[in-house]
């Protein structure tokens, strides 16, 4: 039993400090000093933090501190979007959507991921859902609809 509540404190502790140095990155990011922040977010992305990873990919898409790189940008969203982050899950769907970085658009998987992004909480993700559907085929909207369930039990079994 006290093996488990210092585990359950180590991990609180190492968690306020995740959020912390992410806060600081963010804070660099707004300072326009994109390299330190690029610095401080790193750790924390290699070692799967979603928000982290969501930034990095935002650096990767914007050339913020690091070469401007569609491809390496939808790498971090994914990785962030499957873990359930509702901004990464919208960046997702946009590449999708624009075909960035791959042979063609997806507008099935473009939508699935506005789904779960507005699911998630992102505000803007109903709207680009709303702006999605109105070029799709009802059997594209279906396929669609099939995906989010799949992923909808997996990534938000509560909502």
């Amino acid at each position: 039993m006290i093996r488990i509540v210092l585990l359950c404190a180590a991990m609180a502790t190492l968690s306020t400090s995740v959020a912390a140095e992410i806060e600081q990155a963010r804070d660099l990011m707004e300072a326009g000093q994109f390299e330190e922040a690029r610095e401080a977010l790193w750790p924390a992305a290699r070692s799967g933090n979603a928000d982290a990873e969501e930034l990095i990919g935002v650096m990767y898409a914007l050339g913020l501190g690091v070469e401007k790189d569609p491809v390496r940008a939808f790498d971090w969203y994914l990785r962030s979007a499957m873990k359930g982050h509702p901004g990464a899950q919208s960046g997702v769907g946009w590449y999708y959507e624009e075909g960035i970085g791959m042979p063609a658009p997806d507008l099935v998987r473009a939508y699935m991921w506005y789904v779960l992004s507005a699911i998630g909480g992102d505000p803007d993700a109903a709207i680009s859902q709303e702006e999605i559907v109105k070029k799709m085929t009802a059997d594209q909207i279906r396929q669609a609809e099939a995906m989010v369930a799949d992923y909808r039990v997996w990534m938000y079994p509560f909502r």
